[in-house]
């Protein structure tokens, strides 16, 4: 019966050939497996062999497919599929084949774009071009530039690598129809990708991104991708390098949003700043705006200062990990520092260390960071009497309540997304357009904030600017940022976050991320040790089920495959596969009236999330990595 099955799904009875005596077990899950095994495997050689023969291809990527000859293993992995263009666009390992970042990958998926752009009536306002410090960034930003000049479509291509908000900007400043951020983010050295932006400043969302996603797909051979010399190019006057000038327009609109810079001057002087760029693009920015704003004790980690595309002095250039400040920490230490903090390769991420009460350097969390620029903003605007008419802040559904509350304490509308900064990039541009709010502030619990709307995309230039401020301020006023986040507690409540993170790898990672997720919305309790669950929210179902009452009603976010549960008293755990790694990540965050009783709260929830893959045996060996 089995057999039957698999030969009708199958169309050639010599395909159907090498699965009949694989196994000798009728078990539909077991056939069902060994089918989608072979269908891969097969699917990967055929892969490999066509790119094996593309005469298009050049000799470094010929030699660099001859190397892995009879290596099953890596083939399987480079070809099983291709690397799917999203709807953050592209991002991969770096190398030969269709499910990795190399410049034919790249030039296909821009002739999509370029088609998308010329059938929409665009392609005369241009595209703005921009690469962060990895390997290979600028030569796939002129792969990128070249395709569409083929097309008809001027570029303006950065002459050097910056931050990706400087790219938000400059979307903006240009007038282009699109921009293109070249970066990985904050990834192993390994990878690299590839981020569209839209006129307004942010990244693609729906049904934009659908739209262009399908015409990516729809290029299915290299002879269809229309390709230039910069020679040409340049001749035809579609290649435009931009200078410095838009960056110092850029840092001029954060200077123009500071709050307090001039009334904090002498006390900036004596503030002790320690940063590292862990080797990306912050580095110049970064060190320019907070001179120009008045520190003058501003040290800067040699060895992470200058561009290096390996990030040799860490394991993961991601500030959001402590180790990745380590050698931050070292000469904060050295120089009797304030503060320290770091931002990613593409400086759109920020994280910060500061010292406890026995001058040991601790980090803050993105939520708490989050918190205490929130009640900052909103604190001074008030007293200034400078809190606009329909004010907003932005979050995501997994991060903390407390900025909520703090919201609500000063009278401010509050939004709430799912993860990713484009979906509060669209609110910024819809209330632009119709004066419904002003946008003041916006973050993310991965370490991604946004002040004012010069950017559309979280900035790690003006969370630099805005957090080096707070700390100046409170420095005034006599306490440490600890201090104040304690203050914070005891007028709001105790709130705590945690995330959890495991890492799936390659294809068998996949299915596992979706068994997981699969188990999970099959199996949700009534409670979660003594906490009742009070609402389910399934994003991809579109669903929220109210516990009690078990009545249905429908999300009011895009479809996305989260699941997020709501306790009493400002309590919830969320889990969603990451949209741009081999992750599963799990949220939660509590409420309690001390330390002691949230952070054994957060416990419970832990070992909830725990229990989660412990029916499958293959995912009894999947670890968790605490990220508090």
């Amino acid at each position: 019966m089995v057999k039957d099955v698999l030969v009708l799904r199958v169309k050639r009875e010599d395909e159907f050939a090498p699965l009949k005596n694989a196994t000798g077990s009728d078990s539909p899950e077991t056939a069902r497996k060994l089918y989608n095994d072979y269908i891969i495997k097969k699917t990967a050689e055929e892969n490999y062999e066509k790119w094996l023969n593309e005469s298009s291809f050049d000799k470094e990527t010929k030699e660099e497919l001859k190397s892995i000859s009879g290596n099953k293993l890596e083939i399987r992995d480079r070809f099983y599929k291709e690397l799917e263009f999203g709807t953050a666009g592209l991002r991969g390992i770096m190398g030969a084949g269709t499910n990795r970042m190399n410049k034919y990958v790249i030039r296909k998926a821009t002739q999509g774009l370029a088609n998308y752009i010329i059938k929409k009536g665009l392609e005369h306002k241009g595209v703005t071009i921009l690469y962060d410090t990895r390997n290979n960034s600028k030569e796939f930003a002129i792969e990128t530039a070249l395709c569409l000049n083929a097309n008809g479509i001027k570029t303006y291509l950065f002459d050097k690598e910056r931050p990706v908000p400087i790219l938000s900007y400059a979307v903006q400043l240009l007038k282009t129809t699109a921009g293109i951020m070249i970066t990985a983010s904050h990834n192993p050295p390994e990878y690299n990708g590839y981020k569209v932006y839209w006129s307004h400043g942010g990244q693609i969302v729906t049904p934009v991104d659908k739209e262009i996603i399908k015409e990516v797909r729809s290029i299915k051979k290299f002879s269809d991708v229309n390709m230039m010399t910069l020679e040409e190019a340049k001749k035809q006057k579609l290649f435009q390098i931009v200078g410095n000038a838009v960056e110092e327009r850029f840092l001029q609109a954060i200077e123009r949003n500071s709050i307090n810079n001039s009334e904090l001057k002498d006390i900036k002087e004596n503030v002790k700043i320690v940063y590292t760029p862990i080797h990306g693009t912050g580095s110049l920015p970064v060190q320019r705006i907070l001179k120009r704003m008045g520190y003058k004790n501003l040290y800067v980690v040699p060895e992470q200062e200058l561009p290096n595309g390996n990030f040799p002095t860490v394991e993961f250039p991601n500030p959001e990990d402590p180790r990745a400040l380590k050698m931050a920490v070292e000469l904060a230490k050295e120089v009797d520092a304030d503060v320290c903090f770091g931002t990613d390769p593409d400086c759109d991420r920020f994280g910060m260390m500061v010292k406890d009460k026995n001058n040991n350097f601790v980090p803050l969390t993105g939520n708490q960071m989050a918190s205490l620029m929130l009640e900052y903003v909103l604190s001074n605007l008030k007293e200034r009497n400078k809190i606009p008419e329909n004010p907003a802040v932005v979050s995501t559904i997994v991060s903390t309540y407390l900025t909520k509350v703090i919201a609500k304490e000063y009278n401010v509308n509050y939004f709430e997304t799912l993860t990713g900064f484009k979906y509060m990039g669209d609110y910024i541009k819809n209330w632009s357009n119709d004066n419904s709010y002003n946008f003041i502030f916006g973050f993310e619990e991965s370490y991604g904030f946004l002040y004012g709307t010069h950017a559309r995309d979280k900035d790690g230039v003006v969370a630099s600017a805005l957090a080096m401020e707070m700390v100046a301020y409170y420095k005034d006023k006599g306490i440490t940022l600890l201090e104040q986040l304690e203050n914070l507690y005891k007028k709001y409540g105790y709130f705590a976050e945690n995330t959890k993170v495991i890492t799936l790898k390659g294809e068998a990672g996949e299915r596992q991320i979706a068994s997981i997720m699969e188990n999970i919305r099959t199996h949700i309790p009534k409670q979660i040790g003594e906490y009742k669950i009070v609402e389910v929210r399934d994003y991809k179902l579109e669903k929220i089920i109210n516990m009690d009452t078990k009545e249905e009603t429908k999300t009011d976010l895009p479809n996305s495959n989260v699941v997020y549960l709501e306790l009493e008293n400002d309590t919830f755990v969320a889990m969603r596969p990451s949209g741009t790694e081999p992750k599963l990540k799990f949220y939660i965050g509590v409420k309690e009236k001390s330390k002691e009783l949230a952070e054994n709260k957060l416990k419970v929830f832990e070992d909830f999330i725990d229990t989660l893959n412990e029916d499958k045996e293959s995912q009894n060996k999947i670890k968790f990595v605490n990220k508090k």
